[in-house]
């Protein structure tokens, strides 16, 4: 069993900053694990993908972020990171941590809030 455990959301005026967390764990090991991302979904639209990491460091970023945000990953610890800065009302989501294993596995953490007020 694998479990996701995000941490990191929270309230921030707009121009702020949030640095979102997912820690990995469970019968995992980062050898596992391919791809460890984040996604986003705000209310009354689909979830969409803000970043993701692929185990040699690629990155994917989704057209919104226009290098406001960075993915970064630690494998000792089975943790993405995802730094946010200058944040937007309309960044406002939740947002939730995704891991894909090299067995075809996909996890979904349980989602944290972040909300920019304008």
């Amino acid at each position: 069993q694998v479990q996701l455990v995000e941490s990191g959301g929270g309230l921030v005026q707009a121009g702020g900053s949030l640095r979102l967390s997912c820690a990995a764990s469970g019968r995992i090991f980062s050898i596992n694990i391919n791809t460890m991302g984040w996604y986003r979904q705000a209310p009354g639209r689909q979830r969409e993908l803000v970043a993701r990491i692929i185990s040699g460091g690629s990155t994917n970023y989704g057209d919104f972020v226009k290098g406001r945000f960075t993915i970064s990953r630690d494998n000792a610890k089975n943790t993405v990171y995802l730094q946010m800065n200058s944040l937007k009302p309309e960044d406002t989501a939740v947002y939730y941590c995704n891991i894909i294993l090299w067995s075809g596995g996909n996890h979904w953490g349980q989602g944290t809030q972040v909300t920019v007020s304008s």
